[in-house]
């Protein structure tokens, strides 16, 4: 029997609030959670919810928590500290869990779960936001349009949006880490922007560089093909200046650098505006090629990642209640197909 009603753990935070303000027009009904209980109650109050104060670290309180629900959609941050602990206890209640991370080492550890998720025969489906359901589903229909495909390119850009505290403190983890692409099946680091082009994205070319984006693992779990990067757009100033930046790595993962980051983040807006938001979207393209030589470009234009984050994390949810459904480790397109990104307001392929 279809439920509407899921517990959505980081309520409080810009991404949380945002898809509570958008489940009604899901049919969804959340129940908020987190561990600040003052903030938590605002976003409750607000939107005539129940909620749940419980902290990651109250073992048996949170089993008997996600008991109650049928699924956990987590949208508290940075996922690597969170993610582990909640898929635990998820696999312990028979829960089905969602998230809406971008973090490659996230989607690993739960991929190495999938054995456990299917005995449990529960969904594991991390990266049920911006990262990376549309460049997932990019990379499943160009595997589509060229299924012998060995190499595979993804690159975004976004035109006129910001960035939330959350994404700003999973940034801070990753100073002086590098970047990440897959090569031959395997993940190998690489310097962050350690490879820069010109990309057409349809309206305007931009320059897009390296990054270790979702998708080095997300897509080969999606599509079978053994070599992808990502990239997302920059100016060329910012490219050239990381090619110094292996120098001053070690200063940038100290936790005195963070702290200055993290202090400076806090003191500013919790991310973009309504506003902006509005007038904001996002391009999305990618390119694969065969051993032969021949190859193929999609591209797309979909809203702002945060608009299209509350749009695809609730959707998913809504199909997984509805029991739309495979148990164990997936991806957003490797469970509901390339056209999944087509169904949220806004978002158009561009042939």
């Amino acid at each position: 029997m279809a439920s509407n009603t899921f517990l959505l753990y980081g309520a409080n935070g810009y991404s949380g609030k945002l898809i509570t303000d958008l489940a009604g027009a899901y049919g969804l009904k959340p129940v908020l959670a987190g561990r600040n209980e003052k903030s938590i109650r605002q976003v409750a109050d607000k939107y005539s919810l129940d909620y749940i104060i419980v902290d990651l670290s109250e073992t048996e309180k949170l089993k008997q928590v996600f008991s109650r629900f049928p699924l956990v959609l987590n949208a508290a941050g940075p996922f690597r500290y969170t993610a582990d602990r909640i898929t635990e206890t998820c696999l312990q209640t028979r829960t089905h869990y969602i998230d809406i991370t971008g973090e490659i080492e996230v989607f690993e550890m739960l991929f190495q779960k999938d054995p456990l998720a299917k005995n449990a025969g529960i969904v594991l489906l991390p990266g049920t936001g911006f990262d990376v359901v549309p460049t997932d589903c990019m990379a499943l229909w160009l595997k589509n349009q060229l299924p012998g495909a060995t190499k595979l390119q993804l690159a975004f850009a976004n035109e006129g949006s910001g960035i939330s505290h959350g994404t700003a403190h999973t940034m801070i983890e990753g100073l002086g880490m590098g970047g990440a692409v897959r090569k031959d099946g395997k993940i190998i680091p690489k310097p962050l922007g350690h490879k820069g082009m010109w990309v057409d994205f349809g309206s305007k070319k931009l320059f897009v560089m390296s990054i270790p984006w979702g998708d080095v693992s997300t897509a080969y779990h999606t599509t079978g093909i053994p070599n992808i990067e990502t990239y997302t757009a920059v100016p060329q100033k910012v490219f050239k200046a990381l090619k110094i930046q292996g120098l001053f790595n070690w200063i940038l993962r100290t936790e005195m650098v963070k702290n200055l980051a993290r202090k400076k983040i806090n003191a500013g807006p919790a991310g973009p505006t309504p506003e902006k938001r509005k007038n904001a979207f996002s391009y999305v393209w990618g390119r694969a090629e065969d051993d032969n030589g021949n190859s193929v470009t999609g591209k797309m234009i979909t809203p702002d990642g945060y608009t299209l984050t509350a749009h695809s994390s609730l959707l998913i949810a809504k199909k997984i209640l509805n029991n739309q459904l495979k148990p164990g480790f997936q991806t957003p397109a490797g469970l509901y197909g390339a056209d999944l990104v087509l169904e949220i307001p806004g978002t158009e392929r561009i042939i």
